[in-house]
């Protein structure tokens, strides 16, 4: 075969399996991006305009193994409009308004008070069994904040009984916090749910 013949033997070659040279390097540098893929870490990345801590689990400080979540109180911004003199109104000597006054408006914004983020330990998920979330249902049915079937599931109604609970002992949540598990005497000091 001469020089000549090889590209068109190749090309011949390539043709009798259906797959060109071009789809060969494609599917290659397909197989090799998937690969390498494979090697990238799993962190989820933030875009650009998300904040990080924003999407944090945890409180920087949190120790190993325990579980968190957050309530975020939005920022409290008021707004003043001032108004300021630039030239006073010119009047004649027979007191006519030859041109009015003229005001700069300045718009002021003050934060009376920051966004705010709350973090607190929570149960973790191996925890909420559906035994545990049925003792959680009885004893806020006992101390009057849920009503209804006991169902053993963390539906809109336990949420709505927790967050009530709740809020009277400042976490605005309805994600069952540790301490209030500790208060209802759902878990042990150790972290441990007690046994039914």
């Amino acid at each position: 075969m001469q020089t000549g013949d090889c590209a068109l033997g190749c090309s011949q070659k390539a043709r009798n399996t259906g797959i060109s040279m071009t789809s060969r390097s494609m599917i290659l540098a397909m197989a090799m991006a998937f690969a390498l893929s494979a090697c990238a870490p799993n962190a989820i990345e933030a875009p650009a305009n998300i904040d990080p801590i924003f999407l944090a689990t945890a409180p920087p400080d949190a120790p190993p193994r325990t579980c968190w979540d957050k309530t975020i109180s939005p920022a409290v911004i008021e707004t003043r409009t001032q108004k300021t003199l630039l030239r006073p109104a010119r009047i004649s000597a027979d007191e006519q308004i030859q041109a009015a006054p003229i005001y700069k408006t300045k718009t002021i914004h003050h934060v009376v008070r920051p966004r705010q983020e709350d973090w607190f330990q929570t149960p973790c998920g191996a925890q909420l069994t559906p035994d545990f979330i049925a003792s959680v249902q009885r004893a806020l049915q006992a101390r009057g904040h849920f009503s209804g079937p006991v169902t053993s599931k963390m539906d809109k109604r336990t949420r709505v009984a927790v967050r009530r609970y709740q809020q009277s002992k400042g976490v605005n949540s309805e994600v069952l916090s540790l301490s209030t598990a500790h208060e209802l005497g759902l878990i042990a000091a150790d972290g441990n749910p007690f046994a039914n």
